[in-house]
This record gives structure tokens, C-alpha cells and sequence, in this order.
């Protein structure tokens, strides 16, 4: 499959082209994701309601997908189109409304559809409402690793000295404080190991690992943290 339009934007492993008004395509550029098992899972959840993009075509280094319109929920908070409060609460629904589709393939009725990489910047603000990009760390399991993902990706920003610290800071504690939060202490001690092991992550990333699960025990109300 080759590329069809011009380039629209790059991520740490993948890059996205234009192919025309309706479709994008999102080559991965360094040879180790599934764009076909990644098409399935978004298939399986959008057939439940949850918001993703359509998919047209998927091999396994290429996704032909549904063009969105709108920025990211990071896009948003640069030109003021999104409150850091508001942003946590979105994040927080989506987690809820992922974990209550069904599994794909287990009949494990704990065991749900995760995407493991949920934060602002794979939310885009749609004329339709959210809807949930980049899937390529998607696996089924317990949902509190999914929760134990997303705080862990904001505490690692908002703890990190970095320009959106602040925002990352406001965003999740408005996730963990909305309602009663899917994070465990499995979960939390699962997504930080992982973050660990990413081999995208920095040296400084990394380092911050340990502040940012202190960030997100100090935020969590009282008794909230489940085995």
C-alpha cells in the first residue's frame, strides 16, 4: 500500500497521510505493531457504540481509517477550547464506556477490552462527540490496568517539569474525582512496570515514575485503591 497525499502528522512509531476528504492512512514506521488486530478491536468496539474511527483497510503494517475532524484534547487546551476539569471528566467516561463493551475474545466476564494508552492526545474533539484513536497497545484484561495506564501517562507529564504539567496535574485529578475510579493497586503497580519497559520512554520519563504514582495515591479519594 502506498501513500496517497500528503503528510498529517507523526507520533513516536507511526505516521498518518492523507489519502482524500474521507480517509487517512496510518503507516507504522518501525515494524512491530498489528494494524490488523488493532482494526479488529476498533471494529469490535465501535459495533458497541463505543467512538472510534471507521476502518476501510488494515495490513499489518498499514490502517486505512475514517478522517476525523476537530484537535486533540491536547490541541484543545493550547488555544482554550478545553478546560483541564472538563478533560479529566471525558477521560474518565471514555474508560467506563470502554470497560462496559464486551470482551472480543475471552469469555472471562472480568476480562475487558483495554486500550492502554488513553490520554489527551489520542482523544479528538469530533463535531460528533470524542472519539478514541491509536489502539495500537490494545489487549484484553482487568480494566483497573487501563485506568492504572491513563494515570500513570498524566502523572508522568504533570510531575515532569514539562509545558503542560499544570493542565496534566488538573486533568487527572478530575479523572480519579469523578465518581468512584477503576484504578487498583495492581493495575497502578501493573502500568508502572510497564512504563518502565516502554522502549520509547526517556531517561527522564522513566525517572519520574515514582512521583508520579505518589501524585496518583495523593489524588485518589480515601479507600478507593482495590487489590
Amino acid at each position: 500500500m502506498r501513500t496517497t497525499g500528503r503528510l498529517l502528522g507523526s507520533g513516536r512509531t507511526a505516521d498518518v497521510y492523507e489519502i482524500d476528504a474521507a480517509w487517512v492512512l496510518r503507516r507504522d514506521r518501525e515494524g512491530w505493531g498489528d494494524a490488523t488486530a488493532e482494526a479488529a478491536v476498533m471494529e469490535h468496539v465501535r459495533g458497541h457504540g463505543f467512538p472510534v474511527p471507521g476502518v476501510r483497510l488494515a495490513t499489518r503494517t498499514d490502517l486505512v481509517m475514517e478522517r476525523l475532524s476537530g484537535p486533540t484534547m491536547l490541541e484543545a487546551f493550547g488555544v482554550g477550547l478545553l478546560a483541564p476539569r472538563e478533560a479529566g471528566v471525558i477521560l474518565a467516561g471514555l474508560l467506563r464506556a470502554l470497560h462496559a463493551v464486551p470482551a472480543r475474545l475471552s469469555a472471562d466476564p472480568a476480562v475487558r477490552v483495554l486500550h492502554l494508552d488513553l490520554h489527551p492526545d489520542n482523544v479528538m474533539l469530533t463535531p460528533e462527540g470524542p472519539k478514541v484513536i491509536d489502539w495500537a497497545n490494545t489487549e484484553e484484561g482487568p480494566p483497573g490496568l487501563d485506568w492504572g495506564m491513563s494515570a500513570v501517562i498524566l502523572a508522568q507529564v504533570a510531575v515532569g517539569g514539562e509545558l503542560h504539567a499544570e493542565v496534566a496535574r488538573e486533568a487527572l485529578a478530575a479523572m480519579l474525582g469523578d465518581g468512584t475510579p477503576g484504578v487498583t493497586d495492581a493495575g497502578l503497580a501493573e502500568a508502572r512496570r510497564r512504563r518502565a519497559a516502554n522502549p520509547t520512554m526517556s531517561e527522564a520519563e522513566i525517572q519520574v515514575l515514582g512521583d508520579a504514582e505518589e501524585l496518583i495515591r495523593g489524588l485518589l479519594p480515601p479507600q478507593v485503591l482495590m487489590p
